[in-house]
């Protein structure tokens, strides 16, 4: 288990460092920052002088080095426009995003699971046609097209919920709803082939032929098996809820990280940008992880591939 968790972290770090400087060298190519930030008015002086200030006249290579030497101290820079520390920023920020995320995926589970269960006893009935359909039908639903609908009606024809904010429980149930119904079709379909696939196998069999109960046999023989591949694919839903959450708190005006990056890709913000790629891929990475040692536990055939 140790050489297993030693290889998947080397991988990690390894991740980690690619998807950063790729990050770090589009953000530096995508415009002229010091000329957006001198206005303009500023004369090539200007805009040269405010280009070494900041160290944007240096090679791509060393701006990078030094970045990276910074954020392993913690320190991942200032925002170009309000000075603030980016640490500080998100960290004012982060539980608003951290909680929607988590109860979406929790909503999201919540709903799949038994949906992809009754799909794989029910197959190639209107039941599991239904629930197919349902599943196509949410995954092809734009977040924002979603969260736009359910304000107009929720919010606005009935006035049930409100449609912007974070300040009490009742804010995050329309954006929950939205980025839970994207989690929803993939892990419905994953579960039910994970379930059609162990329903096959032969120790289903032999178990059905003993005269076990059904619920016994699907909670203790058949989920065990089929929700491996669910653990891997949950901790990625997760990821991209996080990263999903740009969409959706710009659609609600919830001041989390969503909405902060946001306003920072519109102002060319770079540190601020580049920290929400860093915190998307370390969570990405974290949860992948996690998702992997948790299925060696539960299958030790993983350990020894």
């Amino acid at each position: 288990m140790l050489i297993y968790l030693r290889d998947k972290l080397a991988l990690s770090v390894l991740v980690l460092l690619t998807v950063s400087l790729i990050g770090f060298a589009l953000l530096r190519l995508s415009g002229d920052l010091a000329a957006s930030l001198a206005g303009e008015n500023a004369s090539l002086e200007e805009i040269a002088a405010l280009r070494h200030s900041l160290g944007l006249d240096r090679s791509l290579i060393v701006q990078y080095g030094a970045w990276l030497a910074e954020a392993l101290r913690g320190d991942l820079g200032a925002s170009f426009f309000t000075h603030e520390p980016v640490s500080r920023l998100f960290l004012d920020r982060i539980d608003v995003t951290a909680t929607m995320a988590g109860l979406a995926l929790v909503v999201a589970l919540a709903l799949s699971l038994p949906l992809g269960v009754i799909a794989a006893l029910r197959p190639n009935t209107w039941i599991d046609r239904a629930i197919s359909a349902l599943a196509l039908s949410g995954q092809a639903m734009p977040g924002f097209w979603l969260g736009l609908m359910l304000i107009s009606f929720f919010g606005v024809t009935l006035r049930w919920l409100p449609i912007s904010g974070s300040a009490t429980p009742a804010h995050f149930v329309l954006p929950v709803a939205v980025l839970a119904l994207g989690a929803v079709p993939a892990l419905t379909r994953l579960m039910r082939s994970g379930m059609l696939d162990v329903l096959e196998q032969d120790y289903i069999r032999t178990a059905r032929s003993k005269g076990l109960p059904v619920t016994l046999i699907m909670l203790r023989h058949a989920m065990r098996n089929a929700l491996l591949p669910v653990v891997s694919l949950s901790a990625v839903q997760l990821g991209a809820l996080l990263g999903g959450s740009v969409i959706v708190e710009t659609v609600f005006a919830i001041e989390g990280i969503g909405l902060l990056t946001y306003r920072s890709i519109q102002r060319n913000d770079f540190p601020v940008v580049q920290a929400m790629l860093v915190f998307v891929s370390v969570c990405y990475v974290a949860l992948t992880l996690l998702a992997d040692l948790l299925n060696a536990w539960l299958d030790p055939r993983l350990r020894e591939a």
